[in-house]
């Protein structure tokens, strides 16, 4: 027997503080898949299924919303028309050029990673806090009643920012042993990409919208990736 749980707006937003926890499941799955097709395959083709997985099970989400936001925040020269952009479920120049380069940059940064199975299990849950800081300290700009992140962007609070950061660190702390300085790299990714990207957006929108939310993610994920190389 199946359990309903009856759906509410409420209930939908306080589900935002669990992103990060959601990011280290969905690793999970990743850092597994790569584990056993590596048993007969060599790492990059490896790599490259598991990330077509993973844009299969998320359905591009993240990436939708950096190409949307790259488009828009690249054509359109007023609010309006950069809003506007960003609801056209085409894709541009600028949204096409920009999923290339990023779906490229995280191919290539993973690969040169010792332990690929690391940052493939937790730079998706550290990356999640980057939306919760920009949804704490911007305004949510886009027209709310054809919103489909209206639920979740309204009053998120402090305390449950807080509680997801502390499922954050006390993850980067536990696979820390794998990586020197895991956790000072996902402070400054989510810092980083939390103050630059919130400060763009707050010059150019006066805010954020669900698809820049989405950006951040893809951002925050890149920056990680690449400080664990070095």
């Amino acid at each position: 027997m199946l359990a309903q749980i009856q759906y509410s707006q409420a209930l939908m937003n306080q589900s935002s503080v669990y992103f990060p926890l959601v990011g280290l499941l969905l690793g999970a799955l990743y850092a597994g898949l790569y584990t056993v097709l590596g048993l007969a395959l060599n790492p990059p083709v490896a790599l490259l299924l598991v990330m077509s997985f993973h844009l299969w099970i998320t359905g591009a989400f993240h990436e939708d919303g950096l190409a949307d936001s790259v488009d828009a925040l690249g054509g359109g020269y007023t609010l309006e028309s950069r809003l506007r952009i960003m609801k056209d479920s085409r894709i541009g120049t600028y949204g096409t050029v920009a999923l290339v380069m990023a779906l490229g940059l995280k191919f290539a940064v993973l690969l040169d990673l010792e332990r690929i199975w690391l940052g493939l299990l937790f730079a998706p849950c550290a990356s999640r806090l980057t939306p919760l800081v920009l949804m704490n300290a911007l305004r949510y700009v886009t027209d709310p009643e054809q919103s489909k992140s209206k639920p979740v962007a309204q009053g998120f609070s402090g305390m449950r920012l807080m509680a997801a950061a502390g499922f954050v660190l006390l993850a980067s702390l536990i696979l820390s042993p794998w990586a020197s300085g895991l956790v000072l790299m996902s402070l400054v990714s989510v810092v980083l990409i939390a103050v630059v990207w919130g400060r763009y957006l707050r010059k150019v929108i006066g805010g954020y919208t669900g698809d820049t939310l989405g950006a951040s993610v893809v951002f925050s994920e890149l920056l990680l990736l690449v400080g664990l190389t070095l």
